[in-house]
């Protein structure tokens, strides 16, 4: 260390404008960073909902094989729940299993109903990630707009 009129000079250590400088690219990375980050996370959740749909859909098909039907099948054995599901929640996403003609519940104890077919619809919460719909007659398929139809999807991608 020197001296200059008394003032002990330091000459280690960063200036100011160094400082705002690694500021300003570690503020930029983050900016890039973030939406990447995001994007990833979103496409996960998404993902596992499509990962839960066709397991569901190869328990329907176990159920039909024992019962000659999809009528009366209920997603709670599948996950431990003793009562009846109605609704299966997988992160931001609710699944809903219907019967694909009269759209009631497997469950449902209508007589009109025949369970020869099953819709599988999965929506979510996040308005920038895709919905589901999945169908035992070949219907897989994803949008962004909201899945009003268990038969169909308007504007939609294979999935």
């Amino acid at each position: 260390m020197g001296y200059a009129n008394g003032i002990t000079l330091i000459k280690n250590g960063f200036t100011l404008i160094e400082v705002m400088v690694v500021v300003v690219i570690l503020s930029i990375i983050a900016a890039i960073a973030l939406p990447s980050y995001s994007a990833y996370t979103r496409k996960a959740v998404a993902s596992q909902a499509e990962q839960e749909i066709q397991k569901i859909a190869e328990q329907l098909e176990r159920h039909k094989s024992r019962n000659f039907s999809y009528k009366g099948f209920d997603p709670g054995y599948i996950y431990g729940q003793a009562s009846p599901m109605t609704s299966v929640s997988v992160k931001d996403y609710t699944l809903t299993i219907r019967d694909l003609d009269s759209q009631k519940l497997l469950t449902s104890t209508d007589q009109d109903m025949r369970g020869r077919g099953w819709a599988i619809k999965a929506e979510t919460t996040d308005n920038q990630n895709y919905n589901f719909l999945m169908t035992s007659t070949g219907i897989r398929c994803k949008s962004k707009a909201s899945i009003s139809s268990y038969q169909a999807c308007s504007g939609n991608e294979t999935w």
